[in-house]
């Protein structure tokens, strides 16, 4: 049963308790996580929140943090729809190039064409982040993906529907 009923949509202040019962379920950091609700976007079946991903932009990089799913919504594929739709909507707003830290998935986020890049190629911009400034731990996979260059496993960013997410 993949993504029946699924809509996604921007979060706003509101979603925040649910955001970081997803996060601490999922055993993800907080620690910045807040401050950016504005540039997650959440996954919804029948009015509740199943899954959330956030999009920190920084100029023409943004980082892309927190990809949850609900244990009971997992294997779904609403993982995938939310990373793709984020995608998409970075690729609109001509961001060049996404980054990642992740412990646990790396081969995860490189089914969308993430490869692993040295830390200290990390844009300044994002050094200021709380991900980089502790909430991820240092053991944690550096990635990065060239959206010119994205594989179509992301799917058509011109087909995307528009949204004020990451704007």
């Amino acid at each position: 049963m993949l993504n029946t009923n699924v809509v996604l949509r921007p979060a706003t202040r509101d979603d925040w308790p649910a955001i970081a019962s997803l996060l601490e379920l999922n055993q993800l950091p907080l620690d910045g996580a807040r401050e950016q609700v504005s540039g997650y976007l959440l996954a919804t079946r029948d009015g509740e929140i199943v899954g959330c991903a956030g999009a920190e932009v920084y100029g023409d990089a943004a980082l892309l943090r927190s990809v949850a799913v609900a244990p009971g919504s997992r294997r779904q594929g609403v993982g995938k729809m939310l990373v793709r739709r984020l995608l998409q909507e970075a690729w609109r707003r001509q961001v060049s190039k996404f980054y990642l830290l992740t412990v646990t998935a790396p081969e995860y986020f490189a089914q969308f064409g993430f490869r692993h890049e040295p830390i200290e190629r990390a844009p300044q911009a994002l050094k200021a982040s709380a991900e980089f400034q502790g909430a991820c731990p240092a053991s944690a996979a550096f990635m990065s993906l060239t959206l010119a260059s994205a594989p179509p496993a992301w799917g058509d960013p011109g087909q995307a529907n528009r949204s004020p997410l990451l704007d």
